[in-house]
């Protein structure tokens, strides 16, 4: 089978919902969406699996529908790591080059990146990406790649992300239940940041905020390269939850309220307008001023831990690509002012660019996971292309090390 005629697969496991796409690499060599499936779950929180037996149904029915949208069998995908679980850090790998003649090979690259590994992790967590972010030769720094290169001293800047290794097994055992191969793992910031940033932007300095319904996930880029990540525990769902506490009804009826009426800038709604909770099921009226109120707050709270994350790395207000929302939170009409008056950056909710095909189906924020885990796939054919010994290399080498894929 040849790429062009080769599907790819990402699925999206979320806190309340599958989504799945699925792509070919069309004529002209462009992602183009031939599929999507999406199904709510209950089988995790905050990213986890507390229900494998869910998780499982919510998965096989949500690849059935993308099957029959797509018009094709779907054996493998690519799949995201979520919960504040994952973690990461950047470490430094130093080597002797190998060559009698000081030429620097690929070789070399992979001892470097495997020196950088050579960290403390507690016992049941397990590394899930190791990202060359850039290289140093004999003092020489800002080097991407340095194979071909003359030294003596190789020297290798890392961005290492690990995880829980039961949660990770556990989400294995889904799949397998479910019948599916898993192609390759990839932690949710940075497979929603494939999705939502441009290589421009990530030049610039941005970040990805990706909402889902139980957590949030930030990845932060400067200069071309990833520099943090992390998962923070808190989502829409928290908001919905929020409303639940605030209007006394039920989880369901808070829900509806937060679609249909919610807003996050309450001084923008008229004073005294109302919601009558009959049209969901319930009783009596409630001011939606109130209702953005309580959408407001707990926004608030997400953003300030959004913000505490751009201070740890030294980015507070310092990145000229600004934020990028996305996640269905993202949806939340007033979001992006709200963003911009915490972060202090330019904000914009996440739209799909240079795709071909069912674009329309993927060009919701709530898609941008399960597109980039696709456009991950899609990137590793490019690189490896129809090279047997190249791609047996590869294989090889991830037993070993987690390279990432650039």
């Amino acid at each position: 089978m040849t790429p062009k005629e080769q599907s790819y697969v990402g699925i999206d496991i979320g806190s309340t919902k599958v989504n799945v796409v699925v792509g070919i690499i069309d004529e002209p060599g462009k992602p183009s969406i031939i599929g999507v499936g999406s199904c709510p779950t209950s089988g995790l929180r905050k990213g986890v699996i507390i229900d494998i037996e869910e998780t499982v149904s919510s998965i096989s029915e949500a690849v059935e529908l993308a099957q029959r949208s797509a018009g094709v069998h779907i054996s493998n995908a690519s799949i995201n790591i979520d919960g504040s679980h994952v973690t990461s850090l950047n470490s430094r790998g130093v080597i002797a080059v190998g060559r009698a003649d000081s030429e620097i090979t690929f070789e070399d690259t992979i001892r470097a990146t495997e020196a950088a590994q050579a960290i403390s992790l507690p016992s049941n967590k397990e590394i899930i990406h190791v990202i060359p972010r850039e290289y140093t030769v004999d003092g020489q720094t800002g080097i991407k790649d340095p194979i071909g290169m003359s030294g003596v001293r190789l020297e290798v800047e890392t961005h290492i992300i690990a995880g829980s290794q039961p949660a990770i097994r556990n989400l294995y055992k889904c799949f397998s239940q479910a019948g599916l191969n898993i192609d390759e793992r990839i932690a949710t910031p940075l497979a929603a940041a494939k999705a939502v940033l441009s290589k421009r932007q990530k030049e610039l300095g941005c970040i990805s905020v990706d909402i889902g319904g139980g957590t949030t996930s930030v990845a932060i880029f400067d200069e071309g390269n990833e520099l943090y990540t992390c998962i923070l525990p808190i989502g829409s769902g928290h908001i919905t939850n929020d409303i639940a506490i605030g209007l006394r009804s039920s989880i369901d009826i808070a829900e509806k309220v937060k679609l249909k009426y919610g807003y996050a800038s309450p001084l923008e709604i008229p004073e005294k307008e109302k919601i009558d909770l009959s049209e969901f099921g319930g009783e009596g009226t409630t001011f939606k001023r109130q209702v953005a109120k309580i959408i407001e707050a707990r926004l608030k709270e997400l953003f300030d831990l959004v913000r505490d994350e751009l201070r740890r790395v030294g980015k507070d207000a310092m990145l000229p690509g600004g934020a990028v929302i996305s996640g269905g939170g993202a949806n939340m009409p007033g979001i992006v002012g709200l963003a911009k008056s915490i972060l202090k950056l330019p904000c914009e909710i996440s739209s799909p660019k240079g795709l071909h095909g069912l674009v329309e189906k993927v060009s919701a924020p709530e898609y941008a996971t399960a597109l980039g885990l696709m456009l991950y796939s899609m990137d590793k054919q490019r690189t490896l292309g129809g090279n047997d010994k190249l791609a047996k290399a590869f294989e090889r080498i991830k037993k070993l090390v987690r390279i990432f894929l650039p």
